[in-house]
């Protein structure tokens, strides 16, 4: 078993979670403006990213430079890993690769305060995600309290690069936003992804 295989119901029973689902968890986050280089490439790239309609290339040309500008707007003082593999507990499921993890930490060979968890919506099917995107939160979790960092909350998104969804994870007790954010407001995707990393 991996991350990928994953439901939310499966990943609920097998670590006891409470799901709570709820609008505009995230909302009240202020925007922030998108750097000049960010929106050119965006422009450029989303078509380009829609026409081919592969999972690599929404990550490539729309995932990644958005992920790289939060990194560049938090002076650096975080590290993004893409495609690693992150075994945290086999027996438990919780192993195979992540999309992204981003980390609380400048260090950029290894992860080692892991806050975010970001996958990859599958044929465009955010929902779906969700189940992958919870276990990985919970394996970041786990590694975190074994490398004895004391993060309280974990978060995550699945996202199209589109359209994105975000989550968090406080003790037994996964809250998720019911919202979607949208590429067209780039600026609350900024704004939600640099707040919830540097919490």
């Amino acid at each position: 078993m991996s991350y990928s295989e994953f439901t939310l119901d499966k990943v609920r029973k097998s670590f006891a979670l409470t799901i709570i689902d709820k609008v505009n968890i995230f909302a009240s986050i202020p925007e922030i403006e998108c750097p000049a280089l960010l929106a050119e490439l965006l422009q450029e790239n989303v078509p380009l990213a829609l026409a081919s309609n592969t999972e690599k290339s929404r990550s490539e040309m729309i995932i990644a430079p958005i992920l790289i500008s939060v990194r560049k707007y938090l002076k650096n003082q975080i590290s993004l890993f893409s495609g690693i593999d992150f075994t945290v507990d086999s027996e438990k499921g919780l192993n195979g690769n992540c999309d992204f993890i981003i980390s609380r930490s400048p260090e950029l060979l290894i992860v080692n305060a892991p806050v975010v968890t970001i996958v990859e919506a599958k044929k465009e099917n955010i929902n779906a995600g969700l189940g992958q995107c919870v276990a990985e939160m919970i394996a970041a979790r786990i590694f975190n309290e074994r490398e004895g960092n004391n993060i309280q909350t974990i978060y995550g998104t699945v996202t199209t690069g589109t359209n994105w969804k975000f989550l968090k994870l406080i003790n037994q007790v996964v809250e998720i936003d019911l919202s979607e954010y949208y590429i067209n407001n780039i600026g609350k995707i900024l704004g939600i992804l640099s707040s919830i990393v540097m919490e």
